[in-house]
């Protein structure tokens, strides 16, 4: 049996484990392990098993996982988000569906301070939605907005999915964090502009909620966003100012959010204690799945898969534009049943060599692969965001209505894709101002 039929049985039985509902880290560990055994020894799996995992946490570049997971659980906790929205709700009252766009422009705002998704749709499903329920917004609309809005935590730097994507693919984590810029506001921008129209042509959709607001409390509700420019200011700007790398921007981050929830005498004991414990899972989990998808690389290069499927595409096409679009398809298609990490790790090691025998920007199939897993983050059935936020609002609203709720906003997913996949200079034009 040569290397390469070894190989593509162990992409089936891969998926095959997949759908018995093993979980994905210990499916590409049993897999690879069991696969390079085949192919060569035991000795030589043995060998893979004990020398790997320990290369791969030793790696600096990941302990910025852990920081920024640490910041955005921080910020979660103690409540630093609550001031994002009372001041945008009051900014765009006049504007139809103005809570529903305050919600995005305060997704947005956290997705800045924390690069976690899964900690901004937790957090603003308890600050936003009961605030849109009470204004009789439409159930599915109160909830799909934040449960996509919350996606934009993948994209907003700084994000996990681009620290790991860098890691993976060895390109530079302060390029990724510059580049998707652009894209995540402009992604907020064609959120907020279905929600203007949709609640004009239905206003029953989403009832005007005016309020009266005096320069003082205006001035207040300003006062009390001052965390955001701190924590942004100090992470991204030291980042493309070139104060400290990416790996030490995490670290300054949790410091940051420790320091203002302090300031503003929120930082309690058990915040802290839920943060770290948020943090401890979190960051297992992932590290667990980087352990399996490293073992998995190994595997894949060892069969000759990776180049065989570049061939096979290649003979479709070497177009890069149609090369995307097929990687697209999977991506869609795999994003209904694998969860975003798991999905970004199972696909990079095959998908690589495709990339790169393609010449395909890898900054750029960055973006365009971190907004195909914001689509998979609200596409059921595994669709996480959507389980978070009916957990957090302890099923207050129906399931079924969440996932109707956030149609609308995948529809322009898609056609925000569709514009970065046709207009490369959109994700590539702050990195390359900034190499200038």
């Amino acid at each position: 049996m040569s290397n390469l039929l070894i190989g593509w049985i162990g992409v089936g039985a891969l998926f095959g484990l997949l759908a018995f509902r093993m979980s994905i880290g210990t499916a590409l560990m049993a897999v690879s392990f069991i696969g390079i055994t085949v192919m060569f020894n035991l000795q030589a799996a043995l060998g893979i098993v004990s020398a790997m995992p320990f290369n791969l946490i030793g790696d600096w570049s990941l302990t910025a996982i852990p920081m920024f997971l640490f910041m955005g659980f921080i910020a979660a906790n103690t409540g630093l988000t609550a001031g994002a929205f009372d001041l945008l709700r009051v900014l765009l009252a006049r504007v139809p569906g103005g809570l529903a766009s305050a919600s995005v422009g305060a997704c947005g705002l956290f997705a800045a301070a924390s690069g976690s998704s899964i900690a901004t749709t937790a957090a603003m499903s308890k600050i936003a939605v009961p605030e849109m329920l009470k204004a009789k917004y439409h159930p599915s609309l109160a909830t799909g907005v934040v449960a996509a809005s919350g996606t934009l935590g993948s994209l907003i730097p700084p994000s996990i999915l681009m620290v790991l994507y860098g890691i993976f693919t060895e390109q530079s984590i302060g390029q990724l964090f510059i580049a998707g810029v652009i894209p995540g506001v402009l992604s907020g921008f064609v959120y907020m502009a279905m929600i203007t129209v949709r609640a004009t042509v239905t206003p029953g959709l989403a009832p005007a909620v005016i309020e009266r607001v005096d320069r003082k409390k205006l001035l207040g509700l300003l006062w009390s966003v001052w965390p955001f420019p701190v924590l942004v200011l100090g992470v991204l700007g030291g980042i493309f100012g070139g104060f400290f790398t990416p790996t030490e921007a995490g670290a300054v981050g949790a410091f940051l959010a420790a320091t203002v929830a302090l300031l503003r005498r929120s930082l309690t004991g058990k915040a802290l204690a839920e943060a770290i414990r948020q943090t401890t899972l979190a960051t297992s989990s992932i590290f667990f799945l980087s352990i399996g998808a490293v073992m998995f690389t190994r595997f894949m290069g060892l069969s000759g898969v990776p180049r065989a499927l570049t061939d096979m595409m290649l003979s479709v096409s070497d177009n890069q534009f149609v090369i995307i679009l097929m990687i697209a398809v999977l991506f869609v298609f795999l994003g209904m049943v694998i969860d975003s990490i798991g999905l970004i790790l199972l696909t990079l090691p095959i998908l690589l060599p495709v990339l790169e025998a393609a010449d395909i920007n890898l900054i750029w199939f960055g973006i365009i692969c971190i907004k195909l897993l914001e689509i998979g983050l609200v596409t059921p059935p595994v669709g996480l965001n959507l389980y978070v936020l009916h957990s957090a609002l302890s099923g207050e609203v129906k399931l079924r209505d969440i996932i109707s709720g956030t149609t609308w906003f995948i529809a322009m997913d898609i056609l925000t894709l569709f514009i970065l996949i046709a207009f490369p200079a959109i994700s590539l034009f702050l990195p390359s101002l900034m190499a200038q």
